[in-house]
């Protein structure tokens, strides 16, 4: 997606607090478009940029449906049980 396919009217409003998957949708292409930097994003609607990392983690990861709050917690156990060193763990089998 480039800056010219993303309009920047389809931003949420500076002022949104209660944030849904459609939003937090669009605030993460915008940036991924260039439409908007992390750091404008993040000020102007005031999130850490921790919060808008892991939104954009979890939209690249899971697609939609990992932006859903409800999902965000299982996606967070998903990954924290999926071994680290799996592929060192079989090497040192050998």
């Amino acid at each position: 997606m480039t800056r010219n396919e993303f309009p920047r009217h389809e931003l949420p409003p500076p002022t949104t607090k209660r944030w849904v998957v459609r939003r937090k949708a669009a605030v993460v292409a915008a940036v991924l478009a260039g439409v908007i930097t992390v750091e404008e994003a993040c000020h102007r609607y005031q999130l850490s940029e921790e919060e808008f990392l892991a939104w954009q983690h979890a939209f690249e990861a899971h697609g939609l449906r990992g932006l859903s709050a409800t999902r965000i917690g299982y996606y967070r156990n998903l990954r924290r049980r999926q071994p680290v060193n799996a592929g060192i763990a079989a090497d040192a089998s050998e």
